[in-house]
């Protein structure tokens, strides 16, 4: 690739051909051991993704990182706690809201699993300026978005 630029052309032969390698990599990322009886869905590894980096959450707070209902996140909460991914307890300053963490007991398999995907992503996204990192992130919710809407997903 030279550095003068690519044509938007160029930019989707390129892309389309990434993209696909980039997901088989992906799911071919080996879950922990105590992890794996438990089958855990993507949508669960972003819930641990933000618990992880961020520390505990409330259900709202989760709801609005996912971008789904709060319901939603209840619903994938409980079946978490159920199988002892993650704890969840009453806040003490307001005991109508549920705070949820990684189970202890869990917290060095979660971050095994997706410190491979954390690396790669610093390593991409370190030499750029926080303007790029943004255009980069941008371009990626665009293209994900237009595909939901060719799909009749507006999610």
């Amino acid at each position: 690739m030279s550095t003068g630029g690519l044509s938007v052309e160029d930019g989707i032969r390129t892309l389309l051909l990434l993209m696909p390698r980039m997901v088989g990599r992906t799911k071919r990322i080996k879950v922990p051991p105590r992890l794996q009886s438990l089958n855990l869905a993507p949508r669960h590894l972003s819930l641990l993704s933000y618990l992880l980096f961020d520390g505990p959450l409330g259900v709202n707070e989760l709801a609005a990182r996912l971008e789904v209902a709060p319901a939603t996140v209840s619903l994938m909460v409980g079946d978490l706690s159920r199988r002892g991914v993650v704890e969840r307890r009453e806040d003490d300053a307001d005991r109508r809201r549920t705070i949820v963490c990684i189970a202890e007991a869990n917290r060095e398999a979660v971050d095994g699993w997706l410190a491979k995907g954390a690396r790669a992503w610093r390593a991409a996204l370190e030499p750029l300026t926080p303007e790029e990192r943004l255009m980069f992130i941008e371009t990626l919710r665009t293209y994900e978005r237009v595909v939901a809407e060719e799909e009749g997903d507006e999610t």
